[in-house]
């Protein structure tokens, strides 16, 4: 098929509605949205039904885009009051621990592809770049299981996981930067690969703050008419952050990340709109990304790479991510055991490995096509075996519990301006017999029933208005806390 401007059109739209159909599927049995969408890329691909896709720089640019959108969308997503308690071990474990990983899979891979059943020989620094590709972990699919579970975590683990898997791809690129540059380079002195990283860190951390700042400025003091231009605008900073940050040789991704806290974590206008925006953008540049990979790679080829793959896959999930997290973790008494092991469980691998290992590919490393392999092989492999699992694990560590209830059955927010909440409470048997009209509820001060749910009408109420059972009521309340039958749904 010709790629035309109308094909590509046509193949993109079919490729989207197909991986949003079996992703619900996927949705409803645990199964990671992530892996499907990167099995309809396959299916797709030049071994399916012969799509050709082959270039790794236009995938690598998919990437770079689907990361930075993603990465800054987390960083709205996380609340300083949430990883407040957390944040040491969270930072321990995306820079230290990723490190650990990279080292002790870098002398597994190292060790095993010398032995004589293998197929495949590395030389140590390669090992040592294949394992950096792989050495951080991937949320999106680990909270999109939970949440199709019906699940929460106890003792702080969903923000500590959110903050590991959010700030460690910046340790983990740099890893794969430094490490390609070595081996391109013939070596490299101890103190430039130091002081690489000391400045990637630093310039990145810092112009992050500062754009993030000025992205928050710019919002509140600009008086746009058209409030639909308030998210693209922060769509703007999003790209002008890890654009900026690269030119200036800090870490993009740690500065688009470090930018979403501070935007979100700050006052401003459209914030539910613009979150709204964020969160949809990210999943279909997610899709996009996944879709992309699928097609680059050729499933075939996973063929010859099998064996070593598995047993790197299996030494990273069952040793090389529990030894990192229990070394890591070792300073933090609190944290208990149960706990430990399921955060050395949820290393789950995703797409950032993959576009990582594309970094080798364009810069002509070599074995960079085995490394790309190797890196799909496991992704896949983490995603069948650990992301089936993750609500398993929970339950039986006695980890989960049930989601607690946000918003209302009504679908109505209210402007991050308006200083009240909203509240619904259905009427029950009980209640009916103290009182059968507003009036006669006792209803704190300063609360208002705004409307009333009966069956699939919504009536707008008055003090007269004759309550009937299993009526939906939607209070609204003013700077304090509404006080309700706690027998009511």
């Amino acid at each position: 098929m010709l790629f035309t401007a109308e094909n590509i059109l046509l193949i993109g739209s079919v490729l989207l509605f197909v991986s949003i159909v079996v992703s619900k599927t996927g949705y409803r049995f645990g199964v990671p949205t992530l892996l499907l969408f990167l099995v309809v890329g396959m299916i797709f691909g030049s071994d399916g039904l012969g799509l050709q896709f082959n270039s790794a720089k236009e995938a690598q640019f998919i990437g770079m885009l689907a990361l930075s959108i993603i990465l800054f969308s987390g960083g709205m997503d996380t609340k300083f009051a949430e990883i407040k308690p957390i944040l040491a071990p969270g930072i321990v474990l995306s820079t230290v621990g990723v490190l650990l990983t990279a080292v002790f899979t870098g002398f597994f891979i190292w060790f095993i592809t010398g032995m004589s059943f293998t197929n495949i020989e590395l030389p140590l620094l390669t090992s040592l770049l294949l394992a950096a590709t792989m050495s951080s972990t991937d949320s999106a699919s680990v909270f999109a299981i939970l949440r199709s579970q019906k699940m929460n975590l106890k003792h702080n683990l969903r923000p500590m996981l959110e903050l590991e898997s959010g700030s460690n791809d910046p340790m983990a690129y740099m890893l794969t930067i430094v490490l390609t540059q070595v081996i391109l380079s013939g070596g490299m002195q101890l103190g430039g690969i130091l002081g690489s990283f000391f400045i990637q860190f630093i310039v990145g951390a810092l112009a992050g703050y500062l754009l993030g700042k000025l992205a928050v400025w710019m919002l509140n003091r600009l008086n746009i008419d058209n409030y639909s231009l308030y998210p693209i605008l922060l769509l703007a900073f999003c790209f002008f952050t890890f654009s900026f940050t690269d030119r200036l040789y800090g870490n993009g991704y740690l500065a688009v990340y470090i930018a979403g806290i501070i935007v979100g974590n700050s006052k401003i206008p459209y914030r539910k709109d613009t979150a709204k925006f964020m969160d949809g953008l990210s999943w279909l540049f997610q899709i996009i990304m996944f879709l992309t990979l699928g097609l680059l790679v050729n499933p075939h080829e996973l063929l010859s790479v099998a064996l070593v793959a598995s047993l790197i896959g299996i030494f990273m999930i069952l040793v090389g991510r529990p030894l990192t997290v229990f070394l890591c973790l070792l300073p933090f008494k609190k944290i208990t055991t149960n706990s430990r092991i399921f955060i050395s469980w949820v290393g789950l691998r995703g797409a950032v490995p993959i576009i990582f290992a594309t970094y080798p590919v364009v810069d002509n490393v070599p074995g960079s096509n085995i490394i790309f392999n190797i890196v799909f092989f496991i992704t896949i492999l983490s995603l069948i075996i650990q992301g089936t699992t993750i609500p398993f694990f929970a339950r039986k560590l006695n980890l989960s519990m049930p989601i607690p209830k946000t918003g209302n059955d009504f679908g109505i927010e209210l402007p991050e301006e308006i200083d009240s909440k909203l509240l619904d409470m259905t009427i029950t048997k009980e209640m009916l017999e103290d009182a059968d009209t507003l009036k006669d509820m006792n209803l704190p001060k300063g609360t208002l029933v705004m409307m009333v749910k009966r069956g699939n009408n919504f009536l707008v109420p008055n003090g007269t208005m004759k309550l009937q059972l299993k009526d939906k009521l939607l209070f609204i309340s003013e700077n304090k806390k509404i006080e309700m039958d706690p027998d009511a749904e």
